[in-house]
C-alpha cells in the first residue's frame, strides 16, 4: 500500500501568529528611550481633538462677552476710551432711555408676526413639496434660491423694489388699475413693518421649509398607512400624526425664528433706518445707535446688550421647556 501524506492547512489565527513571530505582521508599538510603549490616554486624545474648537470659541465668543460685560460697568466712550467703573449707572440710563420701551414693543410685535407667518408658510411649502412628485425638484430649487442670498443683499434688493423712484411695482399696479397713486411701502409705520415681514418671509421660507422637510421625511410611511386603514381623513392625519411627530422640528424652527427676529437689525437698518419717526427701531438697532450713531457711549450700549442677552437666555430656556415633548 502506498504511503499517503496528509497536509494540514494552517488556520488564519495560526498564520497571524507565525507572521507576528517573524516580525512581518503586527506592528510594534512606538517605544520611548526607556523601551516602554508610549500611548496617549484616551481622555487626552479627546481634549486634543476638541482643543482647536475650544480655542476658537474662547477667542471669538467668551472673550468678547467678557469685554462687553466690562464695558457695561464702565464709563467707556467711543472716542475717550475707558474712564473707570461707573456701575450701575449704565444699566439705569439704558432702562430709562426714551426709545427703549417703544423699541421693545416693536421688536416683540415684529417677532410674533414674523414667527407665525414664516412658520405657517414654511410648513405649507414643506407639505406641498413633500406630496408633489412631478415638480418636486423644481419646487425645491425655486423655493430655496432666495435662501442663497445674503440678508443685506436681499434688503438692498427690496429697497429698490419699494423705492417710489425705481420701483417696478407701482407702475404695474397702476397699469392693472389697482391703485390710483403710488403706494408708499416704507412711508408709514404699518406699511414699513409689513413690507419688512414680506422680505423676511421671502428670504427665509425656503430655509425653514428644508428643516421641516427633514422632519417630515423622518416620519415612517407605515404610520400614515395604518391611519388610512383605520379610516382617518387628511385633516385627522395632519392633526394627530404629522404635527405631533413633527414637534421637534417645529420647536427648532420656532427657537431659531424667535431668536433671529429679536436680534433683527440688517433689514430695518437698510430699509427704514428706524423710521418713520423712530417707529421701526429694534433693540439691536438701538444698541447700534447708542454706540455709534447717537451718544457714542460704548458702556451704555454694552449695558443694553447684556440686558438683551439675559432676556434671550431666559426666553430660550422657556421655549426649550415649553416646546419639548413629553417623552423628553
Amino acid at each position: 500500500m502506498a504511503n499517503t501524506t496528509h497536509t494540514t492547512i494552517p488556520t488564519v489565527p495560526e498564520v497571524a501568529r507565525r507572521r507576528a513571530g517573524r516580525g512581518g505582521g503586527a506592528r510594534r508599538p512606538v517605544t520611548g528611550p526607556s523601551g516602554r510603549a508610549r500611548r496617549v490616554p484616551r481622555s487626552l486624545q479627546g481634549w486634543l481633538y476638541a482643543a482647536p474648537t475650544a480655542v476658537m470659541v474662547l477667542i471669538f465668543f467668551v472673550v468678547p462677552i467678557l469685554l462687553v460685560v466690562q464695558m457695561s460697568v464702565s464709563d467707556w466712550s467711543l472716542f475717550a476710551g475707558n474712564r473707570g467703573l461707573n456701575a450701575p449707572d449704565n444699566f439705569v440710563d439704558a432702562s430709562q432711555h426714551r426709545l427703549l420701551w417703544p423699541a421693545v414693543t416693536f421688536t416683540l410685535k415684529y417677532t410674533v408676526i414674523t414667527t407665525l407667518i414664516l412658520l405657517g408658510v414654511a410648513l405649507g411649502l414643506a407639505l406641498v413639496v413633500q406630496e408633489s412628485t412631478r415638480w418636486k425638484n423644481g419646487l425645491r430649487t425655486a423655493i430655496l434660491v432666495p435662501s442663497a442670498l445674503g440678508l443685506a443683499s436681499a434688503s438692498l434688493l427690496f429697497y429698490a423694489l419699494y423705492s417710489p423712484q425705481s420701483s417696478p411695482i407701482n407702475p404695474a399696479l397702476a397699469a392693472l388699475g389697482v391703485v390710483d397713486r403710488p403706494v408708499s411701502f416704507l412711508g408709514t409705520p404699518d406699511s414699513a413693518l409689513w413690507s419688512t415681514v414680506f422680505l423676511i418671509v421671502w428670504r427665509f421660507a425656503g430655509f425653514y421649509m428644508l428643516l421641516l422637510m427633514v422632519g417630515l421625511q423622518g416620519i415612517s410611511g407605515d404610520v400614515y398607512e395604518a391611519a388610512r386603514i383605520d379610516g382617518a381623513n387628511r385633516r385627522q392625519i395632519f392633526a394627530r400624526i404629522t404635527l405631533p411627530l413633527l414637534r421637534p422640528s417645529i420647536a427648532l424652527c420656532t427657537i431659531l425664528c424667535v431668536t433671529g427676529s429679536l436680534l433683527a437689525f440688517d433689514q430695518f437698518f437698510i430699509l427704514t433706518k428706524g423710521g418713520p419717526d423712530n417707529s421701526t427701531v429694534t433693540i439691536v438697532q438701538l444698541v447700534y445707535n447708542m454706540a455709534f450713531a447717537g451718544q457714542n457711549h460704548l458702556g451704555l450700549a454694552a449695558a443694553l446688550s447684556v440686558m438683551v442677552l439675559v432676556a434671550l437666555l431666559a426666553l430660550n430656556a422657556l421655549q426649550f421647556r415649553g416646546l419639548r415633548g413629553r417623552e423628553d
